[in-house]
């Protein structure tokens, strides 16, 4: 079923959150949601991350990266609403600015995606910069416009180990990994890590894991429980503690173009979000400080 009223904000909280002070945003902090295998809730983490984050007071955009748009679609950007989308900006045709659009959540912007952005890689194999075009795009984003002054970017990247997963992580301060409970977590994650160790050593010897957030949890799985098990026991504290489970809000929400935090905001599903998103900004924290 459709809904065709307009998308409705639910408040987060009985105070609005109040905005980052623009004199001491800096550069954003550009966080990768990356895992080659799909399936796995990197665009439903995204959008709700993105949007727990925005709850609590932090400015966001999203750069949607995948050629299918999802999260564009899941935040209820309509195709025809997509001038200027991620495509135009790694080809070059477009700065990053032209291509943000607000969503119907406060704080929260959307660089959509196209499919053109499936051809780009032919486009642009043979340049130098081929690597770079992201990490070009992000630079000076908070100069300008003070609504378009973001404390945090979160790309939601193509379930593929390709040239525009490489571009995210050139880009990206971090890595947060969504990992599905299920059998082949754990060799899919070891894929994962091996490339981020080959992006860190030739082009962004900066990047970091910030995270391994564990999804589509049901703890009444003997095997889900183990996968967590194996996975802590493997990544120790690069785990987050929050885990997100099973939640059919959450595969609901995204037919009705909102975050699940937007369509039922008492849900498992949202509460599990609002978790992630306060120990992420811990973990920023914790870094700041040490």
């Amino acid at each position: 079923m459709t809904d065709t009223t307009d998308p409705k904000v639910v408040p987060f909280a009985t105070n609005e959150p109040k905005p980052a002070a623009k004199a001491e945003l800096g550069r954003p902090r550009v966080l990768a949601i990356a895992n080659q295998k799909g399936g796995v809730g990197k665009t439903t983490t995204a959008i709700n991350l993105g949007t727990a984050l925005a709850a609590i007071g932090e400015h966001v955009l999203i750069v949607d990266l995948d050629p299918q748009g999802n999260a564009s679609t899941g935040l209820g950007i309509e195709r025809k609403a997509r001038r200027t989308s991620t495509y135009d900006v790694l080809s070059g045709s477009a700065p990053m600015r032209d291509a943000i659009v607000q969503t119907s959540v406060p704080q929260l912007f959307l660089a959509p995606s196209t499919m053109d952005l499936s051809g780009l890689e032919l486009e642009i194999g043979q340049s130098k910069d081929r690597a770079f075009r992201l990490r070009t795009a992000l630079n000076n984003i908070n100069v300008g416009e003070p609504e378009f002054h973001f404390t945090y970017v979160l790309v939601d990247c193509p379930p593929s180990l390709n040239l525009i997963t490489v571009n995210a992580m050139a880009a990206a301060d971090s890595i947060l990994v969504p990992l599905q409970c299920e059998f082949f977590a754990l060799e899919g994650l070891s894929q994962l890590l091996k490339t981020v160790e080959q992006v860190k050593t030739t082009l962004n010897p900066n990047l970091s894991i910030h995270g391994i957030v564990l999804t589509m949890y049901d703890s009444r799985n003997n095997l889900a429980n183990q996968v967590v098990a194996d996975v802590r026991q493997f990544m120790g504290r690069k785990v987050y503690d929050t885990v997100i489970p099973r939640n059919v809000r959450i595969s609901e929400a995204p037919s009705y173009g909102k975050p699940v935090l937007v369509y039922d905001l008492k849900c498992v599903g949202s509460e599990a979000y609002l978790r992630l998103a306060t120990e992420i900004i811990q973990r920023e924290r914790e870094l700041k400080a040490g």
